[in-house]
């Protein structure tokens, strides 16, 4: 009896070690990092502190029980001893992993951020905050941390194409769905032994609008050219890898969609082929139908309002279709900007006047008045909205809404504080407040910009006036990309086009383009190569062609390339704390851009890899291309067609237009 009872005790131990030692492995989360805003102290014993306690002890309560990875919960009677709080569990995790994460997420947020009214802290399986302020369904991308992992991957440029599909795809099928689970992982083949998995996530109690929002911008700060790595904010995160890191038991990876549709598959000769083909010819009326009452119903709808909004037709085309979310009405608009008044003026360009102006709310405005004898105004309005509406990126203005009304035709901006690169960059006493680091900051900020339009937005995106003076900044200096009325949108094979109207700014046009209407995305790069270099020698394309006998920038700078002095080129403006390294490398990837074959010319998904790590090899560039622009040759001789090699906006004139248009 005694040696079963010794048994019995010793097997009853050991399976209690064993549970506990599971326990333990499981209670270990993975830290990332974590955040303790600059608000208001909490001093130890006040209330606040109480109610926090409460507050993280609930949540804690309610991720231990049914919480399907996510649950808010709210402490305190009133302000500002109210506290509201949240966690949310990756999605393919357990219930119990879920359950310790949060636990462990309630000690150590008090521990490294013991004095403060908000903080979040993130782990691998879970993230954790609280706030004095509500914070539930409110979409945040501030602030933003990305951690790439150490190793460059092999075929970047392929890597980059295949990573921004993926996302692109993760992103739209996490933010799908209004309510429930806002969770997603795709895969994709990389090589014939790689795969690529990509996981994106948001806040479950967000709106889907607000996820695809928060998705976008965390997207745009992905690491470049690594095998691996994720960016995240309180609200959403987005991770990929060429490993599975998530549980693939527990949930199922949906392939990537194919970018064409696929090949029709046979199937056997006979009855079922009867059959299909009776499906097909009653669906056929019946679908004929149903476009025409939807046609009907939306003819009358149009009939019937007078409000607008952009919308992507079939074919990569845009149109202004009828809804109300983006406009504004122009009494608003006169308010806010004093009735357009001079002192509220920010600048004029070719296609109408920019004016400052403050909302009812408080929020400031940038308005761009086109102008009304323009005959190019009602094109590049409908240009600019069907375009930056649709865009985000942090690098990129962003288009708050428009008016249509009467004759006026206006675009209401974000606010840029800090005017437009060239505000700064041309002028001998501002451009000491440009160093080497915000160049460097502002060159690598446009090459992502531009990427995002090439390769990673809805639209496949040719700017075609890419100029300091369409480079604003904010209040960080950060650049962000304007200008967006000479645009032209590509279908998603397409690769160039031809026209007979040359639109841009001399001095930025690509040759192929200028002399031959020939547009790619290799004319933006051309445009990228002239402002890196303007933006490292602080000079002028057209004002370095005046005074120095005929030679423009390009050559300037490639002749100091082939003497071994490419210093010599830095602004005299900077001082002497610069890398030797970064102004050289971005000498070295201004003067590829501008090379006359743009077969020769990296692309920007290239460039930004070149600017993000340097141990990619760079080529040697060959003697730029030199397109001598006097002032008896203004008007470039137009080629004979007009040709596309796919289908562009129909409403898209691109005419002849110099400008120097300086938008805020």
């Amino acid at each position: 009896m005694n040696f079963r009872f010794i048994i019995s005790l010793a097997l009853f131990l050991f399976l209690n070690f064993l549970s506990n030692s599971s326990r333990t492995t499981e209670a270990a989360p993975t830290y990332l990092e974590h955040d303790c805003p600059n608000t208001t102290l909490v001093a130890p014993n006040s209330t606040y502190r109480s109610t926090l306690n409460a507050l993280l002890s609930s949540l804690s309560s309610a991720a231990a029980g049914d919480a399907d990875g996510f649950a808010n919960a709210t402490a305190g009677k009133d302000a500002p001893d109210r506290a509201y709080g949240l966690f949310l569990c990756r999605g393919d995790i357990g219930a119990a992993t879920c359950s310790e994460c949060v636990a462990t997420g309630t000690k150590d947020i008090l521990r490294w951020c013991p004095d403060r009214r908000s903080s979040v802290v993130w782990y691998d399986e879970c993230m954790l905050r609280y706030s004095d302020q509500s914070i539930y369904s409110v979409m945040e991308t501030v602030p933003i941390y990305t951690m790439p992992d150490t190793g460059d991957v092999a075929e970047p440029d392929r890597f980059m194409q295949l990573l921004g599909e993926a996302m692109n795809d993760v992103a739209v099928r996490a933010s799908g769905s209004e309510s429930g689970k806002k969770f997603a992982v795709v895969e994709a083949s990389f090589t014939s032994s790689q795969k690529l998995y990509t996981l994106a996530q948001c806040s479950s109690d967000l709106k889907g609008s607000d996820c695809n929002t928060c998705l976008r911008a965390v997207i745009a700060n992905l690491p470049q050219g690594k095998r691996g790595g994720r960016s995240f904010t309180p609200t959403c995160t987005v991770r990929f890898e060429l490993f599975a890191f998530y549980n693939t038991s527990a949930v199922e990876a949906a392939p990537l969609l194919p970018s064409s549709p696929p090949a029709p598959v046979n199937g056997p000769k006979g009855k079922s082929n009867k059959s299909t083909t009776i499906i097909i010819a009653a669906a056929i009326p019946v679908g004929i139908a149903v476009i025409l009452l939807f046609v009907a119903c939306f003819w009358h709808r149009s009939k019937t309002t007078k409000t607008y909004e952009v919308v992507q037709a079939e074919g990569g085309t845009s149109e202004l279709t009828t809804t109300e979310s983006l406009l504004y009405h122009l009494a608003t608009i006169q308010a806010a900007t004093n009735n357009f008044s001079h002192q509220n003026k920010l600048g004029e360009g070719g296609f109408g006047a920019v004016f400052r102006g403050r909302l009812p709310n408080g929020q400031e405005i940038a308005v761009k008045k086109l102008s009304k004898s323009s005959g190019q105004g009602v094109g590049e309005f409908k240009n600019e909205v069907a375009l930056v509406a649709k865009l985000q990126h942090r690098n990129l203005v962003r288009l708050l809404g428009f008016c249509l009304e009467g004759e006026e035709k206006l675009l209401v901006y974000e606010f840029v504080p800090n005017k437009s690169l060239d505000y700064f960059l041309f002028d001998p006493d501002k451009r000491r407040r440009l160093d080497w680091s915000r160049r460097y900051k502002i060159i690598s900020g446009i090459a992502r910009g531009m990427l995002y339009l090439h390769e990673d937005s809805r639209f496949r995106i040719i700017h075609r006036d890419l100029k300091p003076s369409n480079i604003l900044l904010d209040s960080d200096m950060n650049p962000k990309i304007s200008d967006f009325g000479m645009a032209r949108i590509f279908g998603a094979d397409q690769t160039r086009a031809k026209t007979n109207h040359i639109v841009g700014t001399f001095g930025y046009l690509s040759p192929e383009y200028a002399m031959r209407g020939q547009i790619s995305a290799k004319s933006d790069v051309y445009s990228f190569g002239v402002l890196t270099l303007e933006i490292i020698c602080g000079k002028k394309n057209s004002c370095f062609f005046q005074s120095d006998g005929g030679e423009n920038l390009a050559s300037y700078a490639w002749k100091h390339w082939r003497a071994g002095t490419p210093l010599e080129v830095l602004d005299p403006f900077i001082s002497n704390a610069y890398s030797i390294d970064e102004v050289v490398r971005c000498l070295h990837i201004g003067l590829l851009g501008v090379q006359e074959d743009p077969a020769d010319r990296p692309t920007m998904a290239s460039i930004v890899l070149m600017l993000t790590s340097h141990s990619v090899k760079l080529s040697q560039p060959r003697q730029p291309a030199f397109f001598l622009q006097r002032s008896t040759e203004r008007q470039l001789k137009e080629p004979e067609s007009d040709e596309s090699t796919s289908r562009s906006m129909p409403w898209s004139n691109n005419e002849m237009s110099v400008t120097e248009v300086y938008p805020r």
